[in-house]
């Protein structure tokens, strides 16, 4: 095992410390080469856009530009540009809240009387946000700080007056919200300290702030109703970590806090949205294994309460975002549609859709979702695009006939080879992947290949300009072949497919995975015994479970994987998410869980696995991969563990993130670049 250690380290969880053996690393020595590092700096080198938002009059565009040091390293910090869209010519300047000293400033958004952009920015007092406004309409260069708070924001919005912002507070929170941020670590005697999020109104012409939401409830998302005295939101009592998949469907008087649970759905729910008459909310329901990533079918349901109606069923793709256009007889929606992304309409009444793009790239106006920005008419939009061609951009306009705002990242080009979409077959399913071939593909030659399971389960892979977290496109900048499938599990085929491996974690998902890794062996030059599998989360779960299963993997790295789901149940933060999936608690079915844990099945592992994780994971606990590399230890099988210091779920800092893009690479060229010639790599072993 190693543990990378920076020059000051804070205190770990006990039983890591009493695990660590402590020793200085740097690069895997198998991967240094000049041609790695080109392919690495440039994946630093991508200037990342977030936050794009159009005008109401859809004439300008606001957008986010995260920064980066002298170094070409990701900064902390970002500016926030503004732009003319359509027939209005601005030049790009900068919005800041400071002077010109860089800050963390994002979360634009545009007042609905399109006059005032809000924002957040931490210029007065680095790492704490506050909320600033600036009338854009009289040309202000200043803006005005409204709030003065102590805790983490997130979210504002405008009231429909345009007179109040809301926001979600978190009064005294020690850290960022959500699971994915690195916990904080236990000492002294364990309790559960609830740090809740609200819904707090800032007064424009006050800068008062007013906390709203009761405050025992978490509030995850949430939307002002037309007419400014209410609120829709998804919220929970209790841990706001772990209970977003248990959040039920609030109405919240803006004036008095009144909460009133209108529905409690029977999967995960997000995205709530007020009609234009204020009669019902549209929000997404579905199997959802991560919060924040949304996928499932569109539902609607009076705002005074009543019976939800699913208004896309049977719909062969998954909403991941929504709202509705001018009028309550139509709601736009983002979605996730056999691996590329979309945007449609849907009828509430009556149930018809409408396609009004697809493209094999990667649209967003932030986060991971498929969404956009939406000016007054219902049909200008703002958007970020992306693909595994093109680096990420603002673009602007109809939907579907944007026109490219930013050239921010028109000097960078791929390193990697050319991706395309492929279909294959497997039990009752036609599942679909990316392959990205190898950078100067040559037919005539036999390559090796690494599959990358994504994340979720309920996720899906979908053509992206790659990031530089756990990135694996180097992997064919390097000469393989890379294969994304998009298993049983996934979105972008239905509910029905994403609910296809409840309580059949590792099985089917797995035989749709071996089966695509047949057909491209079986249509292209892909040596089949020179084959990799790899994947963060879920798909470290997956490349633990392969290996037990089957001798097809030469060689895998598994990051943030889980190698015992009856252990993991009482380890992790989140454990409100394996009830869906597992149909009861570990308390209370423990066979179903020991059914899919590796750890079970380790006496059948031959293949050499390197492991990843953060130290302060909370989703995929360090203890899980200890586990699963010291039981392959134990039976002679070749592995390392790697425990990333300060680093959650997401691996954040930008060391650690080239250190695990060459250790990954490494790995496989010592284990993949030459054939073994062994026929039993073909073997089964369940």
């Amino acid at each position: 095992m190693e543990t990378l250690m920076p020059p000051t380290r804070k205190p770990v969880a006990p039983f890591l410390a009493l695990a660590f053996a402590v020793c200085l690393v740097g690069a895997a020595s198998g991967a240094d080469s000049s041609a790695l590092d080109r392919s690495v700096d440039e994946l630093f080198s991508v200037r990342e856009l977030s936050h794009v938002a159009i005008s109401p009059d859809g004439q300008r565009v606001a957008w986010v530009e995260r920064l980066r040091e002298k170094n070409g390293a990701p900064s902390p910090n970002s500016s926030i540009y503004l732009s003319g869209s359509g027939t209005r010519a601005i030049t790009p300047h900068r919005i800041t809240a400071g002077s010109g000293d860089p800050h963390a400033e994002h979360d634009v958004i545009w007042s609905p009387d399109g006059r005032s952009l809000a924002f957040l920015s931490d210029a007065r007092d680095a790492g704490q946000l506050q909320l600033y406004a600036v009338n854009v309409a009289e040309g202000a260069s200043s803006p005005r700080q409204l709030t003065n708070l102590t805790g983490f924001l997130v979210d504002p919005k405008w009231s429909p007056d345009s007179k109040s912002v809301a926001i979600l507070f978190t009064e005294n929170a020690p850290r960022a919200a959500g699971p994915l941020q690195p916990m904080t670590p236990p000492s002294g005697e364990i309790e559960s300290h609830v740090y809740e999020q609200r819904i707090a109104v800032v007064d424009l012409a006050t800068g008062s702030v007013r906390q709203v939401s009761p405050p025992d409830l978490y509030v995850y998302e949430y939307d002002w109703s037309p007419d400014g005295t209410r609120f829709a939101a998804t919220a929970a009592h209790g841990s706001g970590d772990d209970n977003w998949w248990v959040a039920e469907l609030y109405t919240i008087d803006a004036a008095t806090g009144h909460a009133q649970a209108i529905l409690k759905p029977a999967m995960q729910m997000a995205v709530p949205k007020w009609s234009p008459d204020g009669q019902n909310i549209a929000f997404i329901s579905g199997l959802m294994s991560d919060a924040g990533v949304n996928g499932g079918d569109i539902y609607v349901i009076p705002a005074a309460g009543g019976e939800a109606r699913n208004v896309t069923p049977g719909m062969k793709a998954s909403a991941s975002w929504l709202t509705w256009t001018s009028t309550p007889n139509q709601i736009l929606f983002g979605e996730n549609v056999d691996g590329m992304s979309g945007v449609a309409t849907v009828d509430p009444a009556e149930s018809t859709i409408t396609t009004l793009w697809t493209g094999a790239e990667f649209i967003t106006a932030g986060a991971s979702l498929t969404n956009l920005s939406l000016a007054r008419d219902g049909r200008t939009s703002a958007v970020i695009r992306a693909s595994f061609a093109q680096p990420p951009e603002v673009w602007a306009g109809p939907i579907g006939e944007w026109k490219q705002v930013t050239r921010i990242n028109q000097d960078l080009h791929p390193s990697w080879g050319e991706a395309k979409s492929i279909h294959w077959s497997s039990d009752e399913f036609r599942l679909q992947g990316w392959l990205l071939y190898p950078r100067d593909y040559n037919p005539n030659q036999r390559y090796p290949m690494v599959v990358v399971v994504h994340g979720g389960p309920a996720s899906s892979a979908r053509p992206n300009w790659p990031s530089a977290f756990y990135n694996t496109s180097v992997l064919s900048s390097a000469g393989y072949f890379v294969l994304y499938p998009n298993p049983r599990g996934s979105f972008g085929q239905g509910e029905a497919f994403t609910r296809a491996n409840v309580k059949d974690f590792g099985y089917g998902d797995l035989r749709d995975i071996l089966a695509g890794v047949d057909e491209v062996t079986r249509t292209l030059s892909v040596d089949p015994e020179r084959v990799g599998i790899t994947g963060w989360s879920y798909g470290g779960y997956m490349s633990m479970w392969a290996v037990t299963q089957t001798h097809r993997f030469r060689a895998a790295v598994a990051g943030a994987g889980i190698a015992d789901w009856l252990s993991y149940y009482g380890e992790n933060d989140i454990d409100q998410w394996m009830i869906p999936y597992f149909g009861a608690s570990v308390y209370d079915d423990p066979g179903v869980y020991a059914k899919s844990a590796p750890i079970h099945f380790i006496k059948k592992v031959k293949t050499p696995t390197l492991v990843l994780v953060g130290d302060r994971d909370g989703e995929c606990p360090a203890p899980q991969s200890f586990e699963f590399w010291h039981a392959l230890r134990a039976q002679g099988v070749p592995s390392r563990l790697v425990v990333y210091p300060d680093e959650g779920h997401n691996i954040g800092q930008p060391g650690h993130r080239r250190d695990i893009i060459r250790r990954m690479l490494a790995w496989f060229d010592q284990y993949l670049q030459q054939s073994s010639g062994a026929g039993s790599q073909q073997s089964t072993v369940r």
